[in-house]
């Protein structure tokens, strides 16, 4: 084994210090969604939503490894953005913006926390009222939550990215939605957000994926979007997006000085992850932003629409592939939901039905053995309220 191969493996879940840095970071940021969703209220501005979210992940991650030798980064690994009804993802607008959240909107918070570079994301959809959600606001976030149970009982080893593209648009189907298009789920390494196995969310000549096999020891951020639209969504006004990520193997060699003083903030305070133009020098930001991405120094992160009347959901989890099965660290418990629709396809309940732990490999100790046994044929706590008659919205965290 090279050195290099030796690092790697250090670097994943074989290390319980690696473990234990994406458990505290997923802590947090449990903490910091369940913040912002609580703020969620009619008249509340989003900017102060997505500065309080920020804010909380700073102040919480400062508090950590204060004491030790080696400097270790922490923070933010993406910016909060809450994006409302039809608007589907990385709406984080700037400090002058004054965008309410109203009653009945459908709110989706979006967020990620690192400790020394391993990350934890999530995002979660929350309906502003009081008492059950009913329609097909309800249809498609139980079309979003299913999806993502399916994803957590799928992403295992043996498994294929295929084979999540293909279970995630069944259940979409089942509650009359779409998988929205062009969204694509992660595999997490340290300081990076977007490795290089993904799944797809809808499989089309236009946008294909190479196969990849999920591993043991990998992380993965599952990212589901589902919209009772046509989930082909569009980019209606380049000047809301604020959130971007340094292309690290891009370089040139920028004219104006605007853009060359941004360039230099970038690189200083943001080198590797996603940040939000709210944290540059604002009044010589957006200049020097635009000739940072016409030359692809920039990654950006567009916000996307549906049509008018539209809904979307959003979730998204973080995954840690244990020797023992799927640990999912991310997660934030859904309203009661009462769908339309209901379950009945066999194999999407067979899916459900899975369990998230590995059954105990051998025969020498019986009654663990059994143990695993029970664990593998349990009734996900996921499963249950899929059912318009029963649900409580619950997510299963096994």
């Amino acid at each position: 084994m090279s050195d290099d191969e030796r690092e790697e493996r250090e670097l994943d879940l074989s290390s319980s210090e690696v473990v234990t840095k994406y458990k505290s970071a997923a802590e947090i940021l449990n903490k910091a969604l369940n913040l912002v969703v609580s703020e969620c209220k009619p008249k509340a501005k989003i900017v102060d939503l997505c500065e309080k979210g920020d804010a909380f992940i700073r102040e919480q991650t400062g508090n950590m490894y204060k004491n030790v030798k080696k400097k270790i980064e922490r923070g933010v690994a993406f910016p909060t953005c809450i994006s409302v009804n039809n608007v589907v993802c990385h709406y984080s607008p700037l400090a002058n913006d004054e965008s309410v959240i109203e009653e009945g909107d459908v709110v989706k918070v979006d967020m990620g926390c690192h400790i020394d570079g391993f990350i934890a994301t999530a995002a979660h959809t929350h309906v502003i009222q009081e008492g059950p959600v009913t329609g097909r606001k309800a249809d498609v976030i139980a079309a979003t939550n299913t999806a993502a149970e399916v994803a957590l009982r799928l992403v295992r080893p043996g498994k294929k990215n295929q084979d999540v593209t293909e279970a995630i648009q069944k259940v979409a189907a089942a509650y009359d939605c779409k998988i929205v298009e062009g969204v694509l789920s992660h595999q997490l390494k340290q300081f990076v957000i977007d490795g290089n196995k993904v799944v797809l969310s809808v499989s089309s000549p236009e946008m294909r994926v190479d196969d990849a096999e999920f591993e043991e020891n990998e992380v993965y951020a599952i990212d589901i979007l589902a919209s009772t639209g046509d989930g082909k969504p569009r980019m209606l006004d380049e000047k809301q997006t604020t959130v971007y990520k340094r292309a690290v193997d891009k370089n040139y060699h920028l004219k104006m000085k605007a853009s060359r003083s941004i360039f230099s903030e970038i690189n200083q305070k943001f080198p590797i992850l996603p940040f939000t133009a709210r944290a540059l020098e604002e009044k010589r930001a957006r200049l020097g932003l635009v000739e940072c991405v016409n030359h692809d120094l920039l990654q950006p992160y567009p916000v996307l629409h549906e049509k008018r009347g539209d809904f979307i959901a959003h979730i998204k989890f973080t995954v840690l592939l244990m020797p023992n099965g799927s640990d999912r660290i991310t997660s934030h418990p859904l309203q009661e939901l009462q769908p339309t629709k209901t379950i009945d396809d066999p194999e999407i309940k067979a899916w459900l039905a899975l369990g998230t732990k590995s059954k105990k490999k051998g025969g020498g100790k019986k009654k663990k053995g059994k143990k695993g046994d029970k664990a593998e044929g349990e009734e996900p706590s996921g499963a249950e309220p899929m059912d318009a008659s029963t649900s409580n919205g619950a997510t299963a965290d096994s």
